[in-house]
C-alpha cells in the first residue's frame, strides 16, 4: 500500500518506489540509532547517582556497542538512498522515453522538443537529487518523530507537550504557506523552460537571425528573460525564507520551554535529575532533526511542478494495437474526421479506397489536407472518427511498429541523423548489406553526388544533413525507402525540392519503389499524377471527387483549375 502512494506521489517506477521505501526504512533506523546511546548514556548517569559502580563498566561497553551499530546504520542509510537513487534515476528516464515513444506524432506537435527534452534530463536530475537528499529522510524522520512523541509522552506528560507543540506548530507554519511557494516555483520552473526554448530557437535560427540583421534584438529579448528569471527566483528565495525563519524560531522554543518547565518540575520534586537532562537532550536532538525536516520538505515543495510535469506525460494516451499479419494492402479511408485540437475540423468524412498495385494521387489546394491524410494512413496521428482498414483490420487497432513494417513513407520534410550516408540509408533496412544500401543510391540518383564526397558513403553529413543540399537530402529520403521496400508506399512532394534533371535521374527508382504496390502520392507537379490509376480531389478537408484525369478535368472545377493554372507556369506546377 505504501510502495504504491510512493509510486503515483511522486511518479516513480515499481523499481523506484521500492527503493524508496528501503530508503525510507534506513532513514528511519538511522534517526532511531540515536536513542540507544543516549539511553545508555542516562543509565550510566544514573547509576553514578546511585552509586552503583558494579554496572558502570557494562554501561560502557553497551555504549560502545551502540556507537558501532549507529556508525553500520550510517554507512547502510548512505549506501542504499544514493544506490537506489542512481538506479531509480535511469529507470524513469527509460521509462518515459519509452512512453515518449509510444505517444502519436500529434503530442509533439503540441509540446517543444527542448521541453520534452528539459523533463528527462533536468527534471529528473532535480527529482533524483531530492530522492536521495530529501524525500527517504523525511519520511523517515517523519516516523521517527512520531514513535518518539509517543515514548516522551509515556515518560512524562507534561515535558513531552513541551517539546511536541512547538516543533509540531513549526510545522504547520512550513505547509500555511506551501500553496503560495508552488505557485511561484512554477513562475520560475515556466519562466527556465521559456528561455530554454528561446536559447534553441536562437541557435537553430541562426542563419535567418544574422541574415536579417536579428541579432541585437534576439539577444535583447534573451537577457530580458534571464534578468525576469533572476527576479522570480529571488522573489521565491524570500517567500520561503521567512516561513523558514518564523518556523526555526518557533522550534527552538522547545528547548527554552523545556528547561523552564523541567527545572519548575525538578525543583518540586515531579522528575529526577535524569529525567530532566534526558528531555533536555531529546529537546535539542528533535530541534535538530525538524531543522532538517523544513529543508526536506522544502525540496520536496521544490520538485511538486516537475512531479506533475512527468504525470502530464505518463496520463497523456498511447497509441495501442495488435500484432497482425496483412496479406492484402489495399487502404479505405471510410468518413474519416481529424483534427489538430478542439478547434474546426481539418478532416471532414474523407472516404475512398487506395488499391494494391495502383497508384492514388491526392492534390487540391494547399491546407485542404492532403498531407494529414498521409499521417492518419501511417498512423502518425490517429483520426477522430471514422476508420482506416488495411486487410480488414482497423489501423488503430494495430501496433504501430507492427503497422511501420509495411509503410515506407517520404515525407517533404526530410529528417537525417548526424551520421554516415551508408547508416542513414540503412536506417530503411538495418539488416542490409553496404552492397544493397549502394544499390539503392544508384536508383535514387545519390550516388552521383555521393562519389563526389571526400569519405564517399562514409561522409558525415552534418545534424539533420546540414551539409546537404535540399534536392540531396531529399534522394536520400527515398533511397531509404527503397531499401525498406515496404508494399505500401507514401509520397510527399518528394520532387519539390528536386530540379528537372534529377527529377528525371530518381524516376526509375520511383517505379523500382513502387511497382506491385498500394502507391499514395502528393505532388504539386501535376504532370507527374496524370497517368495515376486514381486522383482523389481534395478541397477545404473534403473530397471533391475521384477519378482519373480525364474524368477530372471534364467534372472537376478545383482540379481543371489547377491544371489551368500550371500550364501557365514555366515547369508546369501548382
Amino acid at each position: 500500500m505504501m510502495k504504491k502512494y510512493l509510486k503515483n506521489k511522486f511518479q516513480l517506477t515499481e523499481t523506484g518506489a521500492k527503493g524508496l521505501l528501503k530508503s525510507s526504512i534506513t532513514a528511519f533506523l538511522y534517526y532511531f540509532s540515536f536513542l540507544p546511546p543516549l539511553l545508555i548514556v542516562l543509565t550510566f548517569a544514573n547509576l553514578i547517582v546511585s552509586g552503583n559502580n558494579g554496572q558502570i563498566l557494562n554501561s560502557l561497553i553497551a555504549l560502545v556497542i551502540a556507537a558501532i551499530i549507529m556508525l553500520i546504520l550510517t554507512n547502510v542509510d548512505y549506501k542504499v538512498k544514493f544506490n537506489e537513487t542512481y538506479k531509480e534515476s535511469a529507470n524513469l528516464r527509460i521509462d518515459i522515453a519509452n512512453h515518449l515513444r509510444e505517444l502519436p506524432l500529434s503530442y509533439f506537435s503540441k509540446h517543444d522538443v527542448s521541453d520534452l527534452a528539459q523533463t528527462i534530463m533536468s527534471d529528473i536530475s532535480v527529482i533524483e537529487h531530492a530522492l536521495a537528499h530529501a524525500i527517504g529522510g523525511c519520511i523517515g524522520f517523519s516516523v521517527y518523530f512520531i514513535i518518539m512523541s509517543i515514548m516522551m509522552l509515556i515518560g512524562n506528560f507534561k515535558l513531552a507537550l513541551s517539546i511536541i507543540i512547538p516543533l509540531v506548530l513549526s510545522v504547520i507554519v512550513i505547509f500555511a504557506t506551501k500553496k503560495i511557494q508552488i505557485i511561484q516555483r512554477k513562475k520560475h520552473y515556466l519562466k527556465l523552460r521559456k528561455i530554454s526554448e528561446n536559447f534553441q530557437n536562437a541557435i537553430e535560427m541562426n542563419q535567418e537571425i544574422r541574415s536579417y540583421g536579428l541579432k541585437d534584438k534576439v539577444q535583447i529579448n534573451v537577457q530580458k528573460d534571464l534578468n525576469e528569471a533572476e527576479s522570480i527566483q529571488w522573489k521565491t528565495e524570500n517567500i520561503s525564507a521567512l516561513p523558514l525563519s518564523l518556523a526555526s524560531y518557533i522550534a527552538q522554543l522547545s528547548i527554552g520551554f523545556t528547561i523552564y518547565f523541567g527545572i519548575n518540575y525538578y525543583v518540586s520534586k515531579e522528575i529526577n535529575l535524569v529525567m530532566l537532562i534526558a528531555y533536555i537532550i531529546a529537546a535539542a536532538k528533535m530541534s535538530g532533526g525538524i531543522s532538517a525536516l523544513y529543508e526536506y520538505i522544502e525540496e520536496i515543495f521544490y520538485i511538486d511542478i516537475r512531479i506533475k510535469r512527468i504525470k502530464e506525460i505518463r496520463n497523456t494516451k498511447t497509441q495501442q494495437g495488435k500484432i497482425v499479419e496483412l496479406k492484402n494492402f489495399d487502404v479505405n479511408l471510410k468518413d474519416v474526421e481529424f483534427s489538430y485540437n478542439e478547434s474546426a475540423k481539418v478532416i471532414k468524412g474523407v472516404s475512398f479506397i487506395a488499391k494494391q498495385n495502383e497508384v492514388t494521387a491526392l492534390v487540391g489546394p494547399s491546407g485542404c489536407g492532403k498531407t494529414t491524410i498521409l499521417r492518419l494512413i501511417s498512423r502518425l496521428y490517429d483520426y477522430n472518427h471514422g476508420s482506416i482498414m488495411i486487410d480488414g483490420h482497423d489501423i488503430r487497432e494495430i501496433d504501430t511498429n507492427c503497422l511501420f513494417k509495411y509503410i515506407s513513407v517520404v515525407f517533404q520534410d526530410v529528417t537525417l541523423f548526424d551520421t554516415t550516408i551508408m547508416e542513414n540509408i540503412r536506417i530503411g533496412n538495418l539488416a542490409a548489406s553496404d552492397g544493397e544500401v549502394e544499390r539503392v543510391a544508384k536508383l535514387s540518383g545519390c550516388y552521383e553526388f555521393i562519389e563526389k564526397l571526400p569519405d564517399k558513403f562514409q561522409t558525415k553529413i552534418g545534424e539533420n544533413g546540414a551539409r546537404l543540399s535540399g534536392g540531396e537530402r531529399q534522394r536520400l529520403s527515398i533511397a531509404r525507402a527503397l531499401l525498406k521496400d515496404a508494399p505500401i508506399v507514401i509520397l510527399d512532394e518528394i520532387a519539390s525540392a528536386l530540379d528537372v534533371m534529377n527529377e528525371i535521374k530518381i524516376q526509375e527508382g520511383l517505379n523500382q519503389l513502387t511497382k506491385d504496390k498500394t502507391v499514395i502520392i502528393i505532388s504539386h507537379r501535376l504532370r507527374t499524377i496524370e497517368n495515376a490509376n486514381k486522383i482523389v480531389v481534395m478541397k477545404e478537408g473534403i473530397v471533391e471527387l475521384v477519378g482519373t484525369h480525364e474524368e477530372l478535368l471534364n467534372n472537376s472545377f478545383t482540379y481543371k483549375k489547377m491544371i489551368d493554372n500550371s500550364i501557365n507556369t514555366e515547369n508546369y506546377s501548382y
